[in-house]
């Protein structure tokens, strides 16, 4: 899963970026309303966690122009204001979820968790293709029954294509995914090429030899 944590609280940011890296979730990060502009131009995630008060505007306005722009990337306020007005506006704007600080962060955590099932599996902990089975929570998946032993990346690519099913994703779509903003260090995205191979040969395996496509020149897609 791929999350972006706006925040100007320079701890609180580190502390939440800390718990979801361990929790495997890539994490991108910024501190003011410019910097969350550029991020959500820039990339999609599977959610963000937003602070309302940020310097340079206001987290709401920033909520206004994601949902402007048609992008449907999950959001959770985070903030420090708890009327119900705050809530209700907050909602009203297309917020997913209003969590009121302070908080736990494992409570943070089973919120993203259950806007994810909702977004990607109707509520069920299982995002099931026909024979393909992933679940999200316990990052696992299988095929006719059989566990696919993956590793941390491959378990993301193929959540990813699986929630992209039949949508050709380039290279640079599946390096952001997986790497995030770090991303842009990169000299280049064959590290994708190998990690799409490692997948295709542990689905050949169990039976399932053209479940990934190569499209030649585009990328990749799971055909579904």
């Amino acid at each position: 899963m791929k999350v972006l944590v706006i925040e100007d609280e320079e701890s609180l940011r580190r502390s939440i970026i800390e718990y979801f890296i361990h929790e495997e979730f890539v994490c991108d990060w910024a501190d003011s309303y410019r910097a969350g502009v550029t991020k959500i131009e820039d990339f999609e995630y599977d959610c963000i966690i937003l602070d309302i008060n940020l310097p340079g505007g206001s987290g709401l306005d920033l909520l206004k122009y994601l949902r402007m722009n048609k992008k449907e990337d999950g959001v959770i306020i985070i903030s420090a204001r708890d009327s119900v007005d705050d809530r209700i506006a907050g909602l009203d704007l297309g917020a997913d979820d209003y969590l009121t600080k302070p908080f736990h962060l494992s409570e943070l955590n089973a919120r993203i968790k259950a806007l994810i099932r909702r977004k990607y599996s109707k509520g069920s902990p299982t995002l099931e293709m026909g024979d393909l089975a992933v679940e999200i929570a316990s990052r696992t998946a299988s095929f006719k029954g059989q566990a696919l032993p993956l590793t941390k990346n491959e378990f993301d690519l193929l959540l990813f294509m699986a929630i992209n099913k039949n949508r050709v994703l380039s290279k640079r779509a599946i390096g952001e995914h997986l790497f995030g903003e770090q991303a842009d260090n990169l000299s280049s995205f064959d590290f994708v090429y190998s990690h799409v191979k490692n997948l295709k040969k542990k689905f050949k395996e169990k039976g399932a030899e053209n479940l990934i496509q190569t499209i030649y020149g585009l990328g990749y897609k799971l055909a579904l």
